[in-house]
């Protein structure tokens, strides 16, 4: 059984100046390079986030897979790219320039690293037009942000596109970002220990409790990185609010505990007792390994905590280490 890593992240050595190439202001990303091997995302004259040449360079990435017993990643947008806070027409030129650069990131290795793509998520046609096209490409499916401003996932037009995505046989990451700052959560990157699971949570509920999953093909392939962010501690919590006040929580046809094979999530949770909460409550067949790898906050080396759990059988420890994926990537994993 292959191990297949469902969650890393990509960002090109370099790209056009975005302001020139898509309109707006002046406070797009852009990339300091500090060296051969080191940059720096910028955003106006501060740093966003330090990365090293894992971020673009195949070999660098291979180098590391083959290190940690790794054979297939899913290489996604990172989310500072999104743009879905800018005009949508913006957001299509910059998904493009991303998308087909993130094909250039794969090329050394097709059968190793596997692009999704991002899309203007603000614009229901307009995401809807770009993941057909980015499949046609050699993309095998699309990374989306949890949410576009106010916007959460049942939202008619997101709605729209994931039942598009349900059609075309595109499988859908979705990954936590825009966390909210204030002087509470701008301490110890309080948004990512935080926030970005509350985001996750509050994003699985909202397919659940707005009634988006009563209205979405079950053949949407849905995955939320980072274990699910909260929401699987507290699935017992949802249960109990919709049995006891149906009047306010949520439109769903049934308690949220009856969709949790609607969705999977993966494995990056750092810890054994976490996994088992994890794996006991979605199901082993509901659980990928993930990384979040190249960035610092990811698991090194990938599947540790998988592969040392011994409360998996060998065969609950395969469906996590690649039998999922698998199934999740669907026909266009058996293309390559």
């Amino acid at each position: 059984m292959k191990t297949i890593d469902v969650h890393t992240h990509y960002v090109p050595r370099g790209w056009p100046d975005l302001a020139r190439a898509a309109g707006g202001g002046d406070d797009w990303p852009w990339l300091r390079a500090d060296s051969e091997r080191d940059a720096c995302i910028m955003i106006r004259s501060q740093e966003f986030r330090r990365i090293r040449n894992d971020c673009w360079d195949a070999e660098a990435r291979l180098a590391d897979m083959d290190a940690d017993g790794v054979d297939i990643q899913v290489v996604s947008p990172t989310p500072v790219f999104f743009s879905y806070t800018r005009p949508a027409v913006q957001a299509l030129k910059v998904s493009r320039i991303f998308n087909d650069l993130a094909l250039e990131i794969c090329a050394p290795a097709p059968d190793r690293l596997l692009p999704f793509c991002q899309v203007p998520l603000q614009d229901t046609d307009a995401a809807c037009a770009e993941v057909d096209r980015c499949l046609a490409a050699g993309h095998l499916g699309v990374e989306i942000g949890n949410h576009v401003g106010d916007r959460d996932l049942d939202d008619e037009g997101v709605v729209t596109f994931l039942q598009h995505c349900a059609e075309v046989g595109a499988p859908v990451l979705v990954h936590p970002w825009d966390m909210p700052s204030s002087a509470r959560l701008d301490r110890w990157m309080a948004q990512w220990l935080v926030g970005m699971p509350a985001e996750t949570h509050l994003s699985v509920l909202s397919l659940i409790l707005g009634g988006a999953f009563d209205r979405i093909p079950e053949s949407l392939r849905i995955c939320f990185a980072h274990g699910g962010g909260s929401f699987p501690f507290w699935v017992g919590r949802a249960d109990n609010a919709w049995h006891r006040r149906p009047d306010v929580v949520g439109t769903s046809e049934h308690p949220p505990s009856h969709y949790l094979n609607r969705f999977s999530v993966d494995s990056v949770v750092f810890d054994d007792r976490a996994l088992r909460l994890l794996v006991d409550t979605m199901g082993a067949e509901r659980v990928m390994v993930g990384s979040d790898y190249p960035y610092p906050f990811g698991e090194r080396p990938v599947g540790h905590v998988v592969r040392k759990a011994d409360f998996l059988d060998d065969a609950s420890r395969e469906l996590l280490l690649g039998g999922n994926a698998a199934r999740f990537l669907g026909r266009a994993l058996v293309a390559r």
